[in-house]
């Protein structure tokens, strides 16, 4: 019975030694840098500690995001359009959510929009397209004012801007 329990005990701390020093190892080749031990295992410890702290287990869960609603939505569309470059971004299908508490006064909010291109032009035609050619997706800080919550345009970086087929 001791020569099982002997076992199992040298096989957790071989999984051990051997997950550090792949991190270790790994770090290394990442940045090139020697790792820095004791910060790398502090990390460690407390995001172990985090997941069975019952006062945070939010944090450590992913949760879905929350939709909420702006009042400054055509200057972000056009802000938004600025910034990535496109012909237009279609203010109907402007998707705003925050992974943020909405009790707080300052959110940081995820915006998905639909763009447009310019038109195309074939042997003398114009050909106008309803279909969106492209979907923007942006981040900004949000925070509540007299109207509503107001997207803060100065804060507003475009993510990516995905062509759509």
């Amino acid at each position: 019975m001791a020569n099982k329990i002997l076992k199992i005990i040298l096989i957790v701390v071989l999984f051990v030694v051997f997950f550090e020093l792949g991190l270790f190892s790994s770090y290394t080749i990442v940045t090139a840098e020697a790792p820095n031990i004791h910060g790398l295992i502090d990390m460690q410890v407390t995001k172990i500690q985090e997941i069975f702290n019952p006062e945070k287990v939010n944090d450590a869960l992913i949760k879905d995001p929350t939709p909420v609603n702006i009042t400054n939505k055509k200057d972000v569309a056009q802000k938004m359009e600025e910034l990535s470059k496109v012909d237009g971004v279609n203010v109907d299908s402007m998707n705003i959510t925050t992974y943020d508490d909405t009790d707080n006064s300052n959110l940081t909010v995820n915006i998905e929009a639909l763009g447009y291109a310019s038109p195309n032009s074939t042997s003398g035609q114009i050909v106008i397209s309803q279909d969106p050619s492209y979907k923007v997706i942006a981040t900004a800080n949000a925070a509540y004012k007299d109207t509503g919550l107001k997207v803060e345009e100065d804060t507003l970086t475009i993510t990516s801007v995905l062509k759509l087929y």
